[in-house]
């Protein structure tokens, strides 16, 4: 249980301050910038910090079940398991987001990808570091 709590406040908070950036930096916005307009960006990411937990909170618990998935099966150890999350994630999120818009290509699908993959990998690696792993019962014969 402690899993899916930690990938739903880690994850849409990580992910919907990515996906800000990713959408920012297609819009050119960092093309002149200076330390006002990087305030302002904090300032849209904490107004919207509360549509980053609606619409990512079950994209975030869905990758958190591929992670406890992921767990139960003996032969992925915990960095493995952490890139296959990373990989999973980034999928999802460039099938997801990457078609939208004028603009299309690889760096669109990268960036979109990422939006995905650093919160999937910070949160099965605070999962793996922070919070106590069972191991898997043995079959009793």
């Amino acid at each position: 249980m402690k899993r899916y709590l930690v990938f739903a406040l880690v994850g849409p908070f990580v992910g919907g301050f990515l996906l800000l950036l990713t959408t920012t930096y297609q819009s050119g916005y960092w093309a002149q910038t200076n330390l006002g307009e990087v305030g302002k960006l904090f300032a849209v990411f904490f107004k919207t910090l509360q549509y980053s937990y609606l619409f990512g909170f079950l994209p975030s618990l869905m990758i958190g079940a591929v992670d406890d998935i992921l767990v139960h099966v003996r032969r992925i150890g915990p960095v493995l398991r952490t890139l296959l999350v990373g990989v999973f994630a980034f999928i999802l999120a460039s099938l997801t987001y990457s078609s939208r818009g004028p603009d299309s290509g690889a760096v669109q699908f990268i960036l979109y990808g990422l939006v995905g993959f650093v919160p999937a990998v910070a949160s099965s690696w605070f999962v793996h570091k922070y919070i106590e792993e069972r191991e898997p019962a043995a079959a009793s014969t």
